[in-house]
């Protein structure tokens, strides 16, 4: 009568199987490398190729618009400067004519000092027609006379108001009618010229 404990005949004894470990893992796919210089590209397909060529069109539509929009800003700047340019002359050339029309008139008087150096009315012929000196001084007859610009007042009497000094700009005449400085554009000094200091 065999024992138990006694292994049974003819085998190993009895225990949890135990399986050969494989010495590697077997994968289910492979990896192919490519090699960038001998393979060759794939050819576009069709649907790639109609995608290219729409993109291509956009492109082109997109640059024409864009050099026509450019050609369009340039045109309008230059006629923006034309404009400016035509409207900038006729103000100008407005306003120098307004200038000129709108110069201001002024009377002038030709006047003698005194004996205590204060001026004096005399008739307009002693500064018309002669040549204005030092000062504006015009030298006649041993005298010497000037012109005051702006002044009012009768052949005798004292200047109200006015200056020796020329106003630029203005149209200046005696008020026997010489026209001793034209206003506006061309200018220009007649019988009397710039005086020196007031009265």
């Amino acid at each position: 009568m065999e024992s138990e404990q006694d292994p049974p005949k003819g085998g190993e004894p009895e225990g949890p199987e135990v399986e050969d470990e494989p010495d590697h893992f077997s994968s289910g796919g492979s990896i192919e490398y490519q090699d960038p210089e001998t393979t060759k590209p794939r050819p576009p397909t069709p649907a790639e190729l109609r995608a290219r060529k729409k993109f291509a069109k956009k492109q082109e539509e997109i640059e024409k618009a864009r050099q026509e929009a450019e050609a369009k800003r340039r045109r309008q700047k230059r006629i923006l400067m034309g404009s400016a340019a035509a409207v900038g002359v006729v103000g100008v050339v407005a306003g120098l004519g307004y200038w000129a029309l709108s110069a201001p008139s002024v009377t002038a008087q030709c006047v003698q000092e005194d004996p205590n150096g204060q001026p004096v009315i005399v008739p307009d012929s002693y500064c018309t027609g002669h040549t204005a000196g030092l000062n504006g001084f015009f030298f006649f007859g041993g005298h010497q006379y000037r012109y005051y610009y702006g002044s009012s007042g009768s052949v005798g009497s004292r200047p109200i108001g006015g200056s020796t000094t020329l106003p630029k700009g203005a149209t200046v005449t005696t008020k026997s009618g010489t026209s001793i400085q034209r206003g506006g554009l061309g200018g220009r000094l007649g019988g009397g010229s710039k005086g020196g200091g007031g009265s």
